[in-house]
């Protein structure tokens, strides 16, 4: 038995089952998931360009006969949507099973989507954890129907599994001999003439697949002492449920979709009441509706966003709340912010301070939005905000308005900015760019990517020239800048916003979580007014005293950046060695 997180059970699932290569994405939470699975021996992953490229080279794979694994988190399943319907009709040569990893509550996510919807409409079985030792299990198994059905498989995690640890019995490795090429128009080349024929086949894997729900051991009932009381959940939804409820008769539903509907007829008419409880979506209340399944309300509504827990069911079925000592309502508010010394931070503050229409992108820069910077007015997708800058332009051109600057990193711009940045340069668009390099995939862990020219497991790879990149797209002004040097920053963004071209700024400088130099710290002297100026940077370790107004650095948390130095009018901040 080993202690493991679902990411980690997922990742050994596909190691014992006889996967050698993975492909991946880094998102949270999955991204721990493909990090894992590159450590095991006799295994290639990589992190590509995106989920889309992801899927696209598991497929390769696959049909070259390999077992693949693929992960990406619940947004990302959006960009390798293209690819995934497609393979659905393809079907697989060696077992393909693709990690949905979803993210209720937000924890860090733009959005709250359910996976789900993309297994049932892409005709493509899912199976649902709910701990981590059916992750391991799940996953394992996963290859095998993959195989028996040709079609790939998707594993649905969410945040509790994926980042919970719980004790799983681990196994060894399956041998597994990889299965010859076979040349296979008819099955691989989607044009009409083919992909109508393989649709009629797509319908008999539903209904063998659907046949198979029926008995397999992955949707159960776990009968309780109160067959008044029946609940419907998947995933770890039903750790909650047995937790709340311990009475009640439950039907944990491990396969998503095709779900059993004979099974869920005869639960539903084996108790006298039926309850679906989910998280932040209805998917399983509405397919199990559409079944002719009457269900029926809890006694107070349970909140349609979010994560559950075992207490908000308790109470949604009527039980008291247990005796709890009140959060306390006047804390300060705690919000993210960016490291201390972040190379992003001058960059925001000027685009805060010239008044720009700045559209963002995903990232750890997503935090430039907050006070005190206030830096980003936009964030919609990966890569959007080069798309989105080029779409405020059309939208002004014809009026008087401030500077448009897109603002995006460098793994995003690998991952869809660079599409958008050609269309931008197709279309003749203006405007200004900001790719702010900071040599890392910085938001989900530092991975590498192709502009830092790190792999997953570190062979010898080439750092993408990013400049000359940009210029081959047709960007006659590129500018390559150290964001740490803040008049650096306000002449360039400066001159660039005032042109009538469109001008890409590449703000480069490494992540502080990559060097952590040891650099002379700042503190302080007797010169400070009060003035205020340093804490417009956001910077974590500068205050301010209420009464005195007078400013002060915490020396834990100083990394000796400089930025707060060059700001300050009357030469109060200076390092240790003054």
């Amino acid at each position: 038995m080993e202690l493991l997180s679902g990411n980690e059970a997922i990742a050994r699932g596909a190691w014992e089952a006889g996967a050698t290569i993975g492909v991946a994405y880094p998102g949270t939470p999955s991204t721990e998931t493909m990090e894992n699975f590159g450590k095991y021996e006799d295994v290639y992953a990589e992190w590509c360009t995106n989920e889309k490229v992801a899927v696209e080279v598991g497929m390769g794979a696959s049909m070259a006969g390999r077992r693949v694994l693929s992960t990406m988190k619940h947004v990302g399943v959006n960009v390798a949507a293209d690819p995934l319907f497609t393979a659905a009709y393809t079907g697989i040569g060696g077992g393909f099973v693709i990690l949905a990893a979803d993210d209720p509550g937000m924890h860090s996510s733009q959005n709250e989507q359910d996976s789900r919807y993309y297994a049932m409409a892409a005709h493509i079985p899912m199976l649902d954890p709910a701990d981590s030792s059916e992750a391991l299990k799940f996953t394992r198994d996963a290859y095998e129907l993959s195989e028996r059905f040709d079609t790939p498989v998707m594993i649905r995690s969410n945040v509790r599994v994926s980042h919970t640890r719980c004790l799983v019995e681990v196994g060894e490795k399956v041998p597994f001999e990889p299965k010859p090429y076979k040349k296979d128009a008819s099955k691989y080349v989607m044009m009409p003439l083919y992909a109508k024929v393989r649709r009629v086949v797509l319908e008999q894997r539903v209904a063998d697949m659907k046949a198979f729900v029926e008995e397999c051991e992955y949707n159960k009932v776990v009968e309780g002492t109160n067959n008044e009381i029946g609940v419907i959940c998947a995933g770890s939804t039903y750790q909650h449920v047995i937790e709340a409820l311990p009475e009640a008769n439950v039907l944990k539903i491990g396969v998503s979709w095709p779900l059993p509907e004979k099974k869920i007829r005869d639960f539903a008419a084996s108790v006298k009441d039926v309850y679906v409880i989910e998280e932040g979506s209805e998917y399983l209340s509405n397919q199990v509706k559409a079944l002719g399944v009457t269900l029926s309300e809890t006694l107070r509504p349970l909140k349609p966003e979010g994560e559950l827990t075992p207490g908000l069911i308790s109470y949604a079925f009527g039980k008291d709340i247990p005796s709890h000592i009140e959060s306390p309502e006047d804390l300060p508010p705690r919000p993210p912010a960016l490291c201390p010394g972040c190379p992003h931070r001058p960059v925001f503050r000027e685009l805060h301070r010239i008044h720009a229409i700045v559209t963002g992108d995903i990232g750890c820069y997503t935090l430039g939005a907050l006070a005190p910077l206030e830096g980003i007015d936009s964030v919609l997708d990966m890569g959007a905000s080069v798309s989105m800058a080029h779409g405020v332009e059309l939208a002004l051109q014809d009026k008087a308005h401030n500077p448009v600057v897109a603002v995006i990193g460098d793994s995003t711009f690998a991952h869809s900015g660079a599409s958008s940045l050609l269309n931008t340069v197709y279309n003749c668009g203006t405007g200004t760019v900001c790719i702010l390099d900071n040599r890392t995939t910085a938001m989900t862990g530092r991975q590498g990517n192709p502009v830092n020219g790190v792999t997953l497991q570190g062979r010898p790879s080439r750092e993408l020239d990013l400049p000359a990149f940009v210029r081959s797209m047709g960007v006659d002004d590129v500018r390559v800048v150290d964001p740490q040097d803040l008049e650096a920053v306000k002449r360039e963004l400066g001159d660039a916003t005032k042109n009538d071209h469109l001008t890409v700024i590449i703000f480069k400088s490494p992540c502080v979580l990559l060097e952590r130099k040891q650099r002379e710290k700042y503190w302080i002297n007797a010169n400070c007014r009060g003035c205020g100026i340093c804490t417009t940077l956001g910077c974590p370790a500068i205050s301010r005293d209420s009464e005195s107004r007078l400013a002060s650095i915490d020396p834990s948390l100083c990394c000796g950046c400089s930025q707060c130095s060059q700001l300050c009018p009357f030469d109060a901040i200076v390092h240790e060695g003054k």
